[in-house]
C-alpha cells in the first residue's frame, strides 16, 4: 500500500516554545524548520510513501519544503492542528479518493525511512491506527486506510484520545526514530543520540548541546545508517 503523508507545520515564529531553555527566540524558528526539512526528506525517501503534503500557513516553510518535493497545502481553516490535518486529508483525497493517508509530526529529525515503512506497513492492517510518541502520552503518526476518515485528535493526551476514537495502537519495536518527536531540550538530546538529519545537526551544533552529532561515535553510526538507507 502506498501512502500520502500529511505533515502539519505551524508558523515558524510560534513553533517550539518549549525549547526556550535550549534555544534562544531567534534560533527556534530555524530549528523548527530544520526539524521539518529533515522529517520531510526522510518521508520522501520512504518506499511506502507516494507523496508528502505539508499543511502550513508559513510562507518561508512552504517555499523551503516545496523545494524538497513536498506539496504545500495552505492552512485555510486556521483552526488549529486537527482542523489543518482534516483539511489537508480532504484536499489530497480530492485527487485520490481511495488513497491511504497518514498524518505525521513535523518534528521527527531522526526519522529513518525504513522505520517509517515498517510503521505504515503495520498500519495498513487496520482501518485507522496510530503510533504513540516516545513519552507514551502523545501521538506521532495517525493513519487511515482507503475509504476511512483520518479523524485526528492530536494535542494533550492524544494517545488516550486516539485510542478512545477506535484507532488501533501500534506496538512496534525498533521504530524509535518515528516516535522521537522534539518538544523539549531533553527530547532534542534523545533525537541527537539516535542520529539526526543534516539540517538539524547543523543547527544543533550551533547550540553546543552535549552529545550533539559532532561529538559522539553512536550518533556518527546512526547517521551512517540513515545515509545508507536513502
Amino acid at each position: 500500500m502506498q501512502w500520502t503523508v500529511v505533515v502539519p507545520l505551524k508558523a515558524l515564529g510560534k513553533a517550539k516554545s518549549r525549547l526556550s531553555d535550549t534555544a534562544a527566540d531567534g534560533v527556534r524558528p530555524g530549528l523548527a524548520l530544520a526539524f521539518a526539512q529533515d522529517t520531510v526528506a526522510a518521508v520522501l525517501a520512504c518506499a511506502a510513501v507516494r507523496d508528502v503534503a505539508v499543511v502550513t500557513g508559513d510562507p518561508r516553510a512552504g517555499r523551503e519544503l516545496a523545494t524538497l518535493g513536498a506539496r504545500i497545502v495552505s492552512d485555510e481553516p486556521a483552526g488549529g492542528l486537527n482542523a489543518a490535518l482534516a483539511h489537508a486529508a480532504t484536499t489530497v483525497r480530492q485527487s485520490r479518493p481511495e488513497g491511504a493517508v497518514a498524518a505525521l509530526n513535523a518534528d521527527l529529525p531522526a526519522l529513518r525511512p525504513e522505520e517509517l515503512a515498517r510503521v505504515l506497513d503495520a498500519a495498513a492492517e487496520f482501518p485507522r491506527a496510530f503510533l504513540p510518541d516516545a513519552a507514551g502520552i502523545g501521538t506521532t503518526l495517525l493513519a487511515a486506510t482507503p475509504g476511512r476518515e483520518l479523524r485526528p485528535a492530536f494535542g494533550a493526551d492524544s494517545r488516550m484520545r486516539h485510542r478512545a476514537s477506535g484507532a488501533r495502537e501500534l506496538a512496534l519495536d525498533t521504530v524509535d526514530s518515528v516516535r522521537q518527536d522534539v518538544d523539549t531540550g531533553d527530547d532534542l538530546r534523545a533525537a541527537l543520540a539516535l542520529g539526526v538529519g543534516p539540517r538539524t545537526a547543523a543547527m544543533a551544533a550551533r547550540l553546543l548541546i552535549p552529545g550533539s552529532p559532532s561529538g559522539g561515535p553512536a550518533a556518527d553510526t546512526a547517521r551512517e545508517d540513515r545515509r545508507a538507507c536513502r
